[in-house]
């Protein structure tokens, strides 16, 4: 891990986003790459799906609709252990999303005007599941749970075939335990075309969401504007604000747990302690020998694993306000009273017995985070997210008479005459 000493008068933003800079792992050839795969599904549908799932999965499908028989049988795959952990986690999850529901509302602003909002669940969406190294039901509990909260009747997972035709059992089971209308075995950038392109046999969604690799993020780039999207989802990231206090054991545990995500994630630890940091990055190397994934969390940790030691603890928070983590953990002593000096963060974990893996899987908060510094200006996923706004506006005859004038007037003055027209002939007929 690399050493940062923090100056006396801190770090600037160009200077932390300099530092802590990664590859999007997106370059000309993948946004070619997706192109074509776009312009193939929305040009030749199921064949062109079912062309590119044979060509990068290996596998050729007749049906891309998992079957009520493969749930029944991913369910009996898992366990009945399993499956009660899946449901425990679901109620956790689906409890805490329930107090993000808004109301529509409406109310007398002035005599004769009424005005308000309405919240209406986007009636289609569809959810990435990724598949490739690693299985991830907690991502379907995550995406699935609060469409499902937010109202949405018509949720459709996407997620990609194994050689044999088959779905991995723990993303099934979480499907449906969480609410999944439909499931499709169809992954990649051609799995997003189909979402929001649609094909004979996958009606088009009015929402995509859920993370993926470079080729997934880049297609949801590309179909934004045809269809809604959560957010173009980079490699993860964990921040650590700990002292002298701090288990350096559990320290670089917790690092770990994020390293071995992906290659190109990222750890950053801010400490006042040298000592810490130097026990911390013993017990990285010492725990990395113990992890089945230990040469992508290596490799995390080799190129983008950051120790900033600061004179003192707000210099550390300073620290990672301007990093802006999707995880952040506070490991200072009676972390509460920190909460409210950090500014910038996904989700924020207090104190040393809330380790970032109790929110991926269980405690109820979203994990679907914003990363690479966008939690400056964006937001976990939420109920929010699958639903949308109408304005509701409501004049009586006796509240337009008394404007009617100047919204003439306005018009006039942007020189849209047929608007200022749509108020003068209520005026003259009256």
């Amino acid at each position: 891990m690399e050493w940062i000493e923090v100056p006396d008068d801190g770090l600037t933003l160009q200077e932390i986003r300099n530092i802590t800079k990664r590859s999007q792992a997106e370059n000309a050839g993948i946004r070619q790459s997706v192109e074509d795969i776009l312009t193939a599904v929305q040009e030749e549908g199921d064949r062109a799906v079912r062309e590119l799932t044979e060509k990068f999965d290996g596998v050729r499908l007749d049906s891309f609709l998992v079957t009520a028989e493969e749930i029944e049988e991913a369910a009996r795959k898992v366990g009945p252990e399993f499956m009660d952990i899946l449901t425990e986690a679901r109620d956790n999850i689906r409890a805490y999303h329930e107090r993000q529901k808004q109301e529509s509302w409406m109310d007398t602003f002035r005599d004769g005007v009424r005005l308000g909002a309405r919240y209406t669940p986007i009636q289609r969406v569809g959810v990435y599941v990724p598949g490739g190294t690693a299985a991830y039901p907690s991502t379907v509990l995550m995406d699935v749970i609060p469409a499902e909260v937010a109202g949405v009747p018509s949720i459709a997972v996407f997620t990609p075939p194994a050689k044999d035709g088959s779905v991995n059992p723990y993303i099934l089971a979480a499907a449906h335990v969480a609410g999944a209308t439909e499931i499709y075995k169809v992954g990649g950038a051609q799995s997003i075309a189909a979402a929001a392109f649609g094909t004979e046999s996958i009606p088009p969604v009015f929402k995509i969401v859920g993370p993926g690799n470079a080729y997934v993020a880049m297609a949801k780039r590309l179909v934004f504007g045809t269809v809604g999207i959560d957010m173009i989802a980079g490699p993860s990231e964990v921040g650590i604000l700990a002292d002298e206090n701090a288990n350096p054991v559990w320290v670089a545990a917790d690092l770990l747990a994020q390293a071995e995500h992906d290659r190109r994630a990222a750890v950053f630890l801010a400490t006042p302690s040298a000592a810490l940091a130097s026990a911390v990055e013993g017990e990285v190397e010492k725990q990395l020998a113990e992890l089945p994934r230990k040469d992508i969390a290596a490799a995390s940790v080799a190129d983008h694993g950051k120790i900033f030691i600061t004179k003192d603890r707000q210099q550390a928070i300073d620290i990672m306000n301007l990093i802006a983590p999707e995880h952040l953990e506070i490991d200072f002593p009676d972390a509460e009273q920190y909460v409210d000096q950090i500014q910038n963060a996904g989700a924020i974990f207090i104190g040393p017995y809330t380790p970032e893996p109790i929110g991926d899987y269980f405690a109820g908060p979203n994990h679907t985070l914003p990363t690479m510094g966008t939690a400056a200006f964006s937001s976990p996923l939420g109920v929010y997210d699958f639903v949308k706004r109408s304005s509701l506006l409501s004049y009586n005859k006796e509240a337009f008479d008394k404007v009617a004038e100047k919204v003439i007037r306005f018009a006039n003055v942007e020189g849209l005459q047929a608007h200022g027209l749509a108020v003068r002939r209520r005026i003259d007929e009256n």
